[in-house]
């Protein structure tokens, strides 16, 4: 929704609801003779109670299930009422329900992503509750992790990327669940790899030098010279690196317009520091 159209709204924050609030739907519930479970004589012990508010997750639907499940299958005693322990509690409602809608895949996702950055522990979590709790497609993480590698490690260790694809490879070859170790190997690898964003740093400068430039002629000196005729409309002036020494020379590459500008400047992380080196004897 547009900027305009929200400035003309009254918008409300919904919260989920918790536990207590399942607890407090069933106790109603107990109690309600009209709509609820009131006209029998039942008696919930308090742990069956929180077992149900617990597993449900806030659900109030599925606890108010489970409690009625538990109420009309429980045998009666011999005075006719019926006692809802723990174990009725248990059979009645068994694993907890997890809200995974698609705004919710794309927090985990998130924090996948940005685990990556930072956590190990928090990275392999998030992968493995994603997809053995939410039903998420492996995939969908592994594509996530080849992307951190080049915006999160880059050239720092540049075998961040190889595990990752290695991984989904595997994936692909051998599936799920035995996949999973290769893929929380990737994960782990990239996560204790040096990081850099130096990679993305200069895609987001090249891009907006390309803004700026608009058009780009290529130097004349850069141009295919394969046919006859080149060197006659100027097409020369290329040094060939690998004749100089360290097999470098110096020279123009980018377009006339933008000159020598820098998009790329390498970090001190990992890998990534013998490069600075490099391009500081290049200066």
């Amino acid at each position: 929704m547009n900027g305009a159209l929200l400035s003309r709204s009254t918008l409300f924050q919904l919260e989920a609801l918790g536990e207590e609030h399942a607890y407090e739907a069933m106790r109603r519930a107990l109690a309600d003779r009209e709509r609820g479970l009131g006209f029998m004589d039942l008696q919930a012990d308090e742990d069956a109670l929180r077992h149900i508010a617990s597993m449900a997750g806030g659900d109030i639907r599925r606890a108010l299930n489970a409690l009625e499940l538990a109420a009309v299958t429980t045998p009666s005693e011999m005075d006719g009422s019926v006692r809802l322990t723990l174990e009725v509690a248990q059979e009645s409602i068994r694993k907890p329900s997890i809200r995974a809608d698609l705004s919710t895949q794309y927090d985990v996702l998130s924090a996948f992503h940005k685990s990556v950055r930072g956590s190990s522990d928090a990275a392999l979590f998030w992968f493995l509750y994603a997809v053995e709790k939410l039903g998420m497609d492996p995939m969908t993480f592994i594509r996530r992790l080849i992307v951190a590698c080049s915006e999160d490690i880059g050239l720092a260790n540049p075998q961040a990327m190889i595990q990752a694809v290695t991984a989904m490879d595997a994936y692909h070859k051998i599936g799920w669940p035995e996949a999973k170790y290769n893929i929380s190997q990737a994960i782990l690898f990239a996560v204790e790899s040096p990081k850099s964003n130096a990679t993305a740093i200069a895609i987001g400068n090249a891009e907006a030098a390309i803004e700026r430039a608009g058009g780009a002629e290529v130097p004349l000196h850069l141009r295919d010279t394969h046919y006859k005729g080149a060197q006659q409309l100027g097409h020369e002036g290329y040094q060939y690196p690998h004749n100089f020494p360290n097999h470098y020379v110096k020279q123009q590459y980018l377009p006339n317009t933008l000159g020598s500008m820098t998009f790329y400047k390498a970090t001190e992380q990992g890998m990534e520091d013998k490069i600075k080196q490099n391009q500081q004897k290049r200066k």
